[in-house]
Formats: C-alpha cells, sequence, structure tokens
C-alpha cells in the first residue's frame, strides 16, 4: 500500500508540472514571441486604413470593378456573402454556408468544369477586350485550393492593365509600378514563381485615385 501511495504521489507530481508546463507556461511562452518579434503576422497580418481593419495580406477579395486587379476564382466567394445569399429558395435552401474555404473539386472529365472556365473567360475578354483568348494566364481562370488565395501571377497583374487604366484614370506606368512595388520573389529565390498580391495593389489604386480626387 505504501509503495502505491509513493508511485501515485510521483504520478500526480508529473502530472501538475507538465499541467503548468505544457498548459502555461509554454503557451505563454510562445504568445510573448510571437507578439513582441512578429506582432503583425501573429494578429492576422492584417491591413489597416484611416485606423479600421479592411482585410488581411494572407486572403484575397472579390473585387470586380473594373479600376481594379481582378483574382483568381473562389468557389466561395472569398467569404464574400450578399444578403440575398442568406435567402433560402423554394427548396429552404440557402447559398450561404457559413466562413469556409475550398475549391470546386470538379475532376478534369466533369462537363461542369468546362462550363465554368468557359464562363469566366467570356466574362474576362468582356471586360477586356484587347486581350486574346490565348493569352489569359491560366492561374486567372482556375481556383486556388482554398479559394481564398490573395495571389496572381505578374503575367496575370500585367494583362490587366490596360482596363485599370482606362477605368482608374491612372497612368499605365503608375499601374506597372503598383505591380512592381507589390511583387513578391520567389522563397529563398529558388522555390515558387513571382507573384503579385493582388489585394495590396488594388489598396495602392484606391489611395492613387483619392489622392487624385483630393486635388481636384
Amino acid at each position: 500500500m505504501r509503495k502505491f501511495f509513493e508511485n501515485s504521489k510521483q504520478a500526480i507530481l508529473i502530472t501538475l508540472t507538465m499541467f503548468v508546463l505544457c498548459g502555461f507556461i509554454y503557451p505563454f511562452a510562445v504568445t510573448a514571441l510571437a507578439q513582441g518579434l512578429f506582432h503583425h503576422k501573429a494578429n492576422g497580418s492584417l491591413i489597416e486604413t484611416d485606423g479600421e481593419a479592411v482585410g488581411s495580406e494572407l486572403i484575397g477579395q472579390a473585387f470586380t470593378a473594373p479600376e481594379y486587379f481582378w483574382g483568381r476564382v473562389s468557389s466561395v466567394n472569398y467569404n464574400v456573402y450578399m444578403k440575398e445569399d442568406t435567402i433560402p429558395d423554394e427548396k429552404g435552401r440557402v447559398k450561404y454556408s457559413g466562413v469556409s474555404s475550398g475549391t470546386f473539386n470538379y475532376a478534369p472529365s466533369n462537363p461542369e468544369l468546362e462550363k465554368r472556365i468557359e464562363a469566366d473567360i467570356e466574362k474576362f475578354l468582356l471586360a477586356n477586350p484587347s486581350v486574346k483568348r490565348q493569352d489569359i494566364p491560366a492561374d486567372l481562370m482556375t481556383a486556388s485550393g482554398s479559394g481564398l488565395d490573395p495571389h496572381i501571377s505578374v503575367k496575370a497583374a500585367e494583362i490587366q492593365v490596360e482596363r485599370i487604366a482606362q477605368a482608374s484614370g491612372l497612368s499605365e506606368g503608375e499601374i506597372e509600378k503598383i505591380i512592381e512595388t507589390n511583387t513578391e520573389e520567389r522563397a529563398l529565390g529558388i522555390f515558387g514563381e513571382n507573384k503579385v498580391n493582388y489585394l495590396m495593389a488594388n489598396l495602392d489604386i484606391m489611395k492613387k485615385i483619392e489622392g487624385k480626387v483630393a486635388r481636384k
């Protein structure tokens, strides 16, 4: 019996010690380190305008206005839902499925995939009449695995310059400079491809448009 209590005492002490270490000390240490060294990233890489959070550098948004860069197709609409998306149809179903991420998950043989791509190509060509079908970068017509990707290829950004210039009143040179500013290089110089954070680029366009309006 004495041996049982001694072993139980050891087990209880180890349990309490690990509880304090893993339940309190470690989480607080990691949180303090993250907040001290990586404050911006640890808090969601939020983007603020006039003191108000308007998005995150890590999550794209649905832009459809001609004066802004358009991102990749999103099966979850970048979690941007309209009021009508929450209204049940005649069968009692609603389009809004809550905050989520994901892709269309169509197989290459699924005719719905071709139908969806063709519709998006026609929409893009209508808004960009000077662009030829064969010149549209593949990433603009395909969805990312999460449906939340805030990046597009450099070519996908450059092919939209003419439309944005005409709609925004900015020069093509200004827009090309914005692309250059928001281009992220390959990881370690060798992994992946250069890409443009179109959300950040659109914020720069907004600021330039607002600046032009303020000067008038």
